[in-house]
């Protein structure tokens, strides 16, 4: 049954690489879509031409190559490459349809594919808990990446919008020109962040201090998807009615969270990442602050010159420690190996 399930996937993997080649090509030829028939303007000013959507199909049609190369050979990480190409292509669509704000044919030419691959990669996945576990782990690692792509691709959205001196925030704002992009993404991040806390509870074992971290850890994400669904802001120069104080004390508890996270997080392990967890809370802690500052200048409708860039040296400073902290717990061999990538054993105090 894996042998024919490997064998299926291998042929979907060509498949879908001979389309992805041949769009590549289409787009590097005519980045303006004469060739596929889709004008530039279908992307509402996200892109100024199809180039940039074309490399980025080129580095999904590269790790698609690296998974067929994989189950293929029957290597023991075919189950995970194949698992990133296909979860890439899946943010690929959802992307794409948040940018076009439209299903074109092409999704149904290339969706067929990619759910028939993720159904014949399942068998290929092996039935242990440290798999699941590793496999929430790597869910922490593509969060990351999509939360940058939203704010990038949202920026692009917003006609004014200026990352030094808008906070993130404002890209999913009431009635942003960005809402309806960044929203689908943030709480698809939101998720896969979630799923990587559960996957830091699972690498603690014993350890009291990293169950403790993980909680933070999606206790943060937990109150994001509060606030961005329930609680967003208004844009500035309008009128403040009850989400926005909500909502800036819901923020304060998600930065409180994920500063508990760091701490405990850098009490679990050994010296080189205690003193690069403890930096970075330091850092995240001070721009937290610079930010907090300019928020009743941003509620007055005032300039903030950098706003943005204190709160994305904060936020960005927390997924790169936890892409840190990910990539370290995925070496260790067990959830209760010592994990010397870390810089030492754990701790079970």
């Amino acid at each position: 049954m894996v042998a024919q399930s490997g064998a299926a996937l291998r042929r979907k993997k060509t498949q879908h690489g001979w389309q992805r080649i041949t769009l590549l090509g289409l787009l590097v030829a005519a980045p303006d879509g004469r060739l596929i028939d889709m004008p530039v303007d279908i992307m509402h000013g996200v892109f100024h031409d199809f180039f940039i959507p074309g490399l980025i199909l080129l580095g999904l049609g590269i790790l698609n190559a690296a998974a067929f190369v994989a189950v293929f050979r029957r290597h023991r990480t075919d189950w995970v490459l194949a698992g990133l190409a296909l979860g890439g292509l899946a943010v690929w669509f959802g992307v794409e349809i948040a940018v076009l704000q439209q299903l074109r044919w092409l999704h149904a030419m290339w969706g067929l594919p990619v759910v028939v691959g993720g159904v014949v990669t399942l068998p290929l996945v092996p039935a242990r808990h440290a798999t699941i576990r590793k496999a929430l782990l790597v869910c922490g690692i593509v969060a990351a990446l999509l939360y940058a792509t939203a704010t990038i691709l949202g920026a692009m959205r917003y006609a004014g919008y200026s990352s030094t001196s808008y906070s993130v925030s404002e890209l999913f704002a009431i009635d942003a020109p960005s809402k309806s992009l960044v929203d689908p993404l943030l709480v698809a991040y939101s998720v896969l962040w979630i799923a990587f806390g559960v996957g830091v509870w699972l690498s603690a074992g014993r350890t009291r201090a990293l169950r403790i971290a993980a909680a933070g850890l999606i206790g943060k994400e937990v109150e994001g998807l509060v606030v961005q669904l329930f609680f967003p802001m208004h844009q500035r120069g309008v009128a403040v009615t009850s989400n926005d104080p909500v909502h800036g004390v819901l923020t304060y508890v998600g930065v409180l969270s994920f500063l508990i996270a760091m701490w405990f997080g850098a009490m679990a392990f050994g010296r080189w990442f205690r003193v690069y967890s403890i930096g970075t809370l330091v850092v995240c802690l001070v721009f937290a602050v610079l930010t907090g500052l300019d928020i009743p200048r941003l509620a007055a409708n005032q300039p903030t010159p950098w706003m943005g860039l204190w709160e994305r040296i904060t936020i960005f400073g927390y997924l790169l420690w936890g892409v840190v902290l990910a990539i370290g717990l995925l070496r260790a061999p067990d959830a209760t190996a010592p994990r010397r990538w870390l810089g030492g054993d754990t701790r079970t105090s």
